[in-house]
């Protein structure tokens, strides 16, 4: 009995310590499957047994946790619509202060001027909350209008309308946001906080003639996209545009306004951990 009761000893220790191949006969961890298409079911983490699994139409993520053992995660989803007020922008002209949307035409290709203002303020309507980091997608299609004196255009001057996006914390007064979540500048050509640039080329004929001048008196719309690494916060999308002629002779005092339009920002945040 002392003889066998060793063996089965022997035995039992050899198999404790072994390592495990699955279509594998020298594997090299404790647990090894081989195969280009292997694949793991564990039926305690599927749809039917676990409330975090989001189902056949979505992947959902597995993580160890701080004991090491494979779990769901606990957010529902990794991406989520975190703005998209309808008629971003408040569509009156206004000519002067901090809520200005009106933009002087100059003749070269720098000055931006900080423009429109929220057409309602309050959570959801001008500002959006990330709880924790995300990489934030920013999309916008704003409208503006090109006129002098209040009359549209129609000299055949061409002109060139470029726009940002920048963000403010807290709300339309507060501070610019200029650096992402890693501390890293948001800066392009010397704006600070500049994403997502647009820009759009403009001419037009007189409009009693065949020059082009049935779209002179219409609203046109520029489009742009941005990504960028956020932390937790409160914050606020804003705009800045600028509008230059090459040839100032005889334009006079042309103006662009901002927002007169029907205009859509959409923030989505992706989540990373």
């Amino acid at each position: 009995m002392k003889n066998t009761f060793t063996i089965s000893s022997l035995v039992f220790t050899l198999f404790s310590f072994a390592q495990v191949g699955i279509n594998n006969s020298n594997p090299q961890e404790k647990l090894h499957i081989s195969g280009s298409n292997s694949t793991i079911r564990i039926e305690g983490l599927n749809a039917a047994n676990n409330a975090l699994n989001l189902g056949p139409n979505e992947n959902t993520r597995v993580y160890a946790n701080g004991n090491g053992d494979l779990v769901l995660s606990s957010v529902p989803t990794n991406i989520a619509i975190l703005f998209n007020p309808a008629n971003y922008l408040a569509d009156p002209l206004d000519t002067g202060g901090a809520d200005s949307n009106q933009v002087n035409q100059t003749g070269v290709g720098s000055g931006y001027s900080q423009a429109g203002w929220p057409r309602q303020t309050g959570p959801g309507l001008s500002t959006f909350t990330l709880t924790r980091p995300a990489i934030v997608e920013i999309n916008y299609a704003i409208s503006y209008e090109i006129n002098k004196a209040g009359i549209p255009i129609d000299d055949y001057h061409a002109r060139t309308a470029q726009f940002y996006c920048y963000l403010r914390q807290n709300g339309p007064a507060g501070a610019i946001v200029s650096t992402d979540y890693d501390g890293n500048p948001i800066d392009f050509g010397g704006n600070v906080g500049a994403m997502g640039y647009s820009g759009n080329f403009y001419t037009n004929g007189n409009s009693a003639g065949a020059g082009g001048g049935e779209g002179y008196d219409k609203k046109f719309y520029a489009t742009g996209h941005d990504y960028v690494k956020l932390g937790p916060g409160t914050y606020c999308p804003m705009f800045s545009g600028i509008l230059f002629v090459a040839n100032t002779g005889g334009t006079g005092a042309v103006k662009m306004q901002m927002g007169g339009g029907d205009d859509e920002v959409l923030i989505i945040a992706h989540y990373y951990n």
